[in-house]
C-alpha cells in the first residue's frame, strides 16, 4: 500500500501505523496548521523533493505527535535522534524497526548518521531532527539554543529546512517522565512554517559561522511559531543548556 507521498512504507512502518494511528485518533485531539509548507516542489520525474523538518522537543511523546502530523499530511517521517530515544520501551522498537536513524554522538556513527540523513533527503525523504538535541530544559519549555545538525543536512543536500513547533505532548507525558496520561484526551498543536531562508548561505563553505547563522534563524522561527501555538511570548534570551551544565556533564545530553 503506497502512501500519498508516493512511497511504499516498509512492514515495520505499516505495522506502526496500523497500531498507533487509530489510538492517536481516538485519544488525542488535533490542532494542525501550516500543512501546505510540507509540500516541497515536485521534481521533473514527478517525485517529491526531500525536506528537513526541525522541531522543538518537549516530551518523550512528541515524536508520535510529530509523526502523526507528518504522515497524515503526505510525508513519511524518518527521525534522526540521539540513540537513547531508540532505547525507550515501545517507542524505541517502533522507530528503529521503521528505519529511523540513531545518532551516537562523539563517535564516527554521528558523522555516518548525517551522511545517511543527507542521502535520505536526496532521495526525496522527509528527515526529522530535534535541533535542541534533547527535551527542553527551559523552565517553561521554550526552545533552547540549537545544535547545527539540521542546518548542516539542509545545506549539504540543498533541501528546504522546515521549522516545526509543537505543543500538547507534555500533557500526555511530562518532560523526562515515563508515564502516560491519555484521559481526558489532550489537544496536539502543531504548526509547520515556511522554509528557512538560506539563499545567502548556500553558496558559502559550510563552516561554523554559516552553520551558526542558519541554526539561529531556525531556532528563531521555531520559537516564533511556538508563540503562536501557545499565545504567549518567549523569553528574550534563549536557554543555553551548556551554560547550565557542570563541565563534566557537557556532551552527555
Amino acid at each position: 500500500m503506497s502512501h500519498p507521498s508516493g512511497k511504499t512504507p516498509g512492514a515495520a512502518y505499516r505495522t506502526a501505523v496500523v497500531l498507533l494511528r487509530p489510538w492517536l485518533m481516538a485519544f488525542t485531539r488535533r490542532d494542525w496548521r501550516g500543512m501546505e509548507n510540507l509540500q516541497a516542489a515536485v521534481r521533473s520525474d514527478g517525485t517529491q523533493q526531500g525536506i528537513v523538518v526541525a522541531a522543538n522537543h518537549i516530551s518523550y511523546f512528541d515524536p508520535l505527535q510529530c509523526a502523526h502530523y507528518l504522515y497524515d499530511n503526505g510525508r513519511l517521517p524518518r527521525f534522526l535522534g540521539k540513540h537513547e530515544v531508540f532505547e525507550i520501551p515501545v517507542i524505541g522498537s517502533i522507530i528503529s524497526g521503521a528505519g529511523q536513524i540513531p545518532v551516537y554522538r562523539e563517535t564516527e556513527d554521528a558523522a555516518n548518521a548525517i551522511r545517511a540523513a543527507v542521502e535520505a533527503v536526496n532521495k526525496g525523504e522527509c528527515v526529522v531532527i530535534y535541533p535542541e538535541g534533547t527535551i527542553s530544559r527551559d523552565p517553561d519549555l521554550w526552545p533552547m539554543t540549537g545544535k547545527t545538525g539540521a542546518a548542516r543536512i539542509a545545506l549539504m543536500s540543498g533541501a528546504p529546512l522546515i521549522p516545526l513547533a509543537q505543543w500538547g505532548a507534555q500533557e500526555v507525558v511530562r518532560p523526562y517522565a515515563r508515564e502516560l496520561r491519555i484521559l481526558p484526551p489532550k489537544t496536539m498543536k502543531v504548526l509547520a512554517g515556511p522554509p528557512i531562508n538560506l539563499v545567502d548561505l548556500r553558496h558559502l563553505p559550510i563552516d561554523a559561522d554559516v552553520l551558526d547563522t542558519a541554526t539561529n534563524r531556525l531556532m528563531a522561527a521555531i520559537t516564533a511559531q511556538l508563540e503562536i501555538l501557545r499565545g504567549a511570548k518567549a523569553p528574550v534570551e534563549r536557554y543555553d543548556l551548556k551554560a547550565h551544565q557542570a563541565p563534566d556533564e557537557q556532551g552527555q545530553e
